[in-house]
């Protein structure tokens, strides 16, 4: 479960975020059958990730439209985004070491 809501942060540092989203769904479909709150947990971050990279996809279509004057705004959004995903996710992680579970906030329902 811890995985789960680690996954994203590990793939963030090996693939400058573009590859965050793939290690929840990839633990999400492995152990979707098997335990409850892993499953819960991956569809959590994947949900999560799913909306923040989003997010970063918007940020740079308003940078590029606006002829990166927009991109003043953007890359101070982007520091706030990336602060409050590692945030989360290490909260998420505690929580899981715990055997709590954590619901992530700010989310896309796509998995369940």
């Amino acid at each position: 479960m811890i995985l789960a809501h680690l996954s994203a942060p590990i793939a963030y540092i090996f693939s400058a975020g573009s590859l965050s989203i793939l290690g929840p769904l990839l633990i999400w479909f492995l152990r979707k059958d098997v335990s409850a709150p892993t499953r819960h947990a991956a569809a959590g971050a994947f949900n999560f990730n799913l909306t923040f990279w989003l997010l970063y996809i918007a940020g740079w279509v308003f940078g590029v439209v606006t002829l990166g004057l927009g991109f003043l705004l953007v890359i101070p959004f982007w520091i706030v985004i990336y602060v409050v995903a590692a945030y989360v996710h290490i909260k998420g992680a505690l929580r899981a070491s715990r055997g709590e579970t954590y619901t992530y906030p700010f989310q896309l329902k796509v998995l369940s």
